[in-house]
Parts: structure tokens; sequence; C-alpha cells
């Protein structure tokens, strides 16, 4: 068992460099580069979707030790939404549903740190959803759905509302 109070990361897989930046920068971000341990961190994520619950974790800590924004997450999250975004990921609806579910939670503060990105984001969603062969009905209903909720200001209308979560009754 571990210490008590102590949060313990599953980050045995880095090689002993990497663990030794993902320690220092979970004691005190301020002596890291936080752009390296964000890349670090979102390689680990790209090469092992099981670890991305855990890389969440570990931001989420890095950034309540920081107690301010990590700016240096931004480039590396919209390097996740863009995969997400490619033709292989939006043939599966749980990528999809991924995707949909990121851009409803910080969708909106990453576009006030970087909107050209986030217009060539929702360039690709388009042209996924318009223009891609073979995507299921959720998939598309899950695209139309966050590409309105952005049109939108990245609010829900009442509209919406009703037409994407309201039950089909007889």
């Amino acid at each position: 068992m571990g210490e008590t109070g102590k949060e313990e990361y599953k980050i045995q897989s880095f090689d002993f460099e990497s663990q030794k930046l993902l320690k220092t920068a979970l004691k005190d971000p301020s002596n890291v580069d936080l752009d390296k341990v964000a890349n670090v961190i979102v390689d680990q994520s790209l090469k092992d979707c099981v670890f991305s619950k855990e890389a969440g974790r570990i931001c989420y800590t890095i950034i309540q030790v920081n107690n301010m924004p990590m700016m240096a997450l931004v480039n590396p999250v919209y390097d996740c939404l863009f995969r997400l975004a490619q033709h292989d990921s939006l043939q599966k609806e749980e990528e999809v549903d991924c995707l949909v579910l990121q851009l409803h939670r910080i969708g909106e503060q990453l576009e006030k740190m970087n909107s050209q990105r986030m217009d060539e984001l929702f360039s690709l969603l388009r042209d996924g959803f318009l223009l891609q062969e073979g995507l299921s009905s959720l998939s598309q209903l899950l695209l139309l759905e966050i590409i309105e909720f952005r049109a939108a200001d990245w609010k829900m209308t009442d509209a919406a509302q009703k037409y994407y979560y309201s039950e089909v009754t007889d």
C-alpha cells in the first residue's frame, strides 16, 4: 500500500527520465518544462489509449498544483482531437463519441486559446460529416450535434436539445 493521502500514478510504462520528469511535475510544476511534460503525456496517450484516463488525472493534478491553466497542453490536446477527426477514427463510434465529449467539455476554452486550430478542426469534422462514406448513423448524429453546438456559441439551443436528446415516442 502507498502512503496515505498521497496520490499514486501509473507511470511505470515510461522510461526513467520521463518518470523523473512526471514526478517532478506532479510535485512542483514550476521546476519543469511543461511543454515537454505535455508532449510526454500526449505521446504515451496516443500509443496507449488505456493510459488516457491516467493522463487526465496527471494533468489535472499538475494544473491544481500549479494553480493556473496549463497553456502547454493546448496544442497537444488539439493534436489528439485532430487525430480523432481523421478518416479512420471517424469510422469508430467510440472515437467519435470521445471526440464530441471532449469538445463539449473543453471546446470553448480551447477555441479562446487558439481559434485558428479550432476552425481547422471543425473544417475536418464538416468534411467528415458531409463527404465521408461509411459513417454510422450515430457518428453522423454526433458530428452534426457538435457542429451545431459550436455554431450556437458553445451552447445547446432548446430546439437542438429536443432534437438530439428527447426520446422518440409512438
